[in-house]
């Protein structure tokens, strides 16, 4: 464990293709780091223990980075819980294990605000963590991600290892999923607005009530978080990655609405659920260390809705 990291150091990013992923790989890249690899899930099953282990002897990366993880919105949560669970569980345990039998000099495992409680204090901190019950719809996914949390803090525990977890809020970008049936709320609406738009202005109709409140973090900026921990022996097995403040649904509606230039009618279908009321997270602790934010919300949006439009397919 005494290998110190340079810039020539291996590093696997998990989930490289992914919206996470692909951050962390540029944000890496644009600081000089030489020694990147990536498979993609074809290449590389990750959820198969023998085909990591196998991968893992062959690269012997000194750093890992895991961003691969099964993601999705309300719907897909509350539609497949076996997959959001198990599949989750199989690619974490296969990534932390192999990387703790083989010494990686550095993990850093990226996970989500769903691990909070569903009425946690707000605004989140990393003590909120299992002190009462999950949001329904997602615990599954929850659940995965926190065995994930609690392995690397077992690790760090018992055998002094510098496994990290960070926990993102709601992330948008580049490379998001703007699939209707499995996106999450921002990637969603931003689809929803400009089909709405190029279909004669036709009425939007969004899930729930609109009062829930959501914090949104640019992914690059979440990436430059991976590069600080990457860069940063950092004291604390657990840290929140958010931007500080948040907008109701509805408020994100109306900005994304006019970033678009939708000039129709927005529908709030009371019927369906709105999640968790409020998940505004503390993320004082990693702020406190060195690292900030950089892209507010009206400007990531904008970027996002450009990428949107030059990639759709």
């Amino acid at each position: 464990m005494s290998k110190t990291l340079n810039k020539s150091s291996k590093i696997y990013i998990a989930g490289h293709r992914g919206m996470v992923g692909s951050a962390v790989w540029r944000a890496l890249t644009a600081e000089g780091y030489k020694d990147l690899i990536g498979k993609t899930s074809k290449e590389l099953d990750l959820r198969n223990q023998s085909k990591v282990n196998e991968f893992l002897d062959k690269e012997r990366p000194d750093v890992i980075v895991d961003a691969a993880a099964k993601v999705g919105g309300i719907l897909a949560n509350n539609n497949n819980p076996y997959p959001f669970l198990m599949e989750n569980l199989q690619i974490q345990n296969n990534l932390i294990d192999g990387a703790h039998k083989r010494d990686v000099v550095k993990f850093i495992f990226l996970g989500s605000s769903c691990i909070y409680p569903k009425f946690a204090p707000q605004p989140l901190k990393e003590e909120y963590l299992l002190t009462d019950s999950l949001e329904p719809t997602n615990q599954w996914y929850a659940i995965a991600k926190i065995a994930g949390v609690k392995a690397c803090e077992a690790i760090r525990k018992q055998y002094g290892k510098d496994f990290v977890s960070l926990m993102p809020t709601n992330l948008y970008g580049p490379n998001d999923n703007f699939d209707l049936k499995s996106s999450h709320v921002l990637p969603a609406m931003l689809r929803r607005f400009h089909e709405a738009k190029e279909n004669q202005n036709s009425p939007v109709t969004l899930w729930g009530s609109g009062t829930p409140m959501r914090e949104f973090l640019h992914v690059d900026d979440l990436a430059q978080a991976v590069v600080f921990a990457l860069e940063n022996k950092l004291p604390e097995h657990l840290y929140n990655v958010g931007i500080g403040s948040d907008v109701t649904i509805k408020e994100l509606a109306l900005m994304i609405q006019n970033i678009v230039g939708h000039k129709g009618k927005i529908v709030w279908d009371n019927t369906k659920p709105d999640g968790t009321p409020r998940k505004l997270m503390d993320s004082s602790k990693l702020l406190e260390l060195g690292w900030m934010p950089n892209i507010d919300l009206k400007e990531g949006v904008e970027k996002t809705y450009n990428w949107f439009l030059n990639y759709k397919i």
